[in-house]
């Protein structure tokens, strides 16, 4: 039951992030300075806060609209882990303190305590996880447009950054 409670907090805060960042995102202006002579400006193909905001509502949505398919089993992979640990360690935590309230050893509620002290790490690992997802999605999407070929003439790397003003 304090999963659920959990994870409906997790996902009412994820919703109240991302419209904290829809509502921040604004039209990017293409009209040029009255003394500039350049008329062309870069446009990014992929909007960071776009990105960030897809995976604040759902983790792995940002690496999808950034084409990083090969990232979103990864972060659903850790995620899934540190919940199943996250669980397992929640259930012994209750397990342990109702023998130690029947019993009174001392010995349960030393396993009582590491196991809340087990579950509180996988809820910080579980955070990171989440955080790091937000920072890969916002850092993926500002590199979407580097690009890195190789030379056909002469084999070696060559790399290109497109930037106009």
């Amino acid at each position: 039951m304090n999963f659920l409670k959990l994870l409906i907090k997790l996902i009412i805060n994820s919703f109240l992030f991302s419209l904290l960042f829809f509502s921040t995102l604004t039209a990017q202006d293409n009209s040029t300075q009255p003394n500039s002579t350049i008329d062309t400006t870069f446009v990014m193909q992929k909007s960071p806060w776009g990105a960030v905001a897809r995976s604040a509502i759902l983790p792995g949505l940002g690496q999808f609209y950034n084409e990083s398919y090969w990232k979103i089993p990864v972060i659903w992979g850790f995620a899934g882990w540190f919940i199943y640990e996250w669980i397992q360690n929640n259930d012994l935590y209750k397990t342990n303190g109702d023998l130690y309230i029947q019993t009174g050893e001392e010995l349960y509620r030393t396993y009582r305590d590491f196991y809340r002290d087990q579950r509180d790490n996988f809820t910080i690992y579980l955070v990171a996880v989440y955080l790091l997802n937000l920072i890969d999605a916002y850092v993926d999407a500002h590199l979407y447009d580097f690009n890195i070929d190789e030379d056909i003439s002469t084999g070696a790397l060559r790399m290109n950054f497109r930037y106009n003003f």
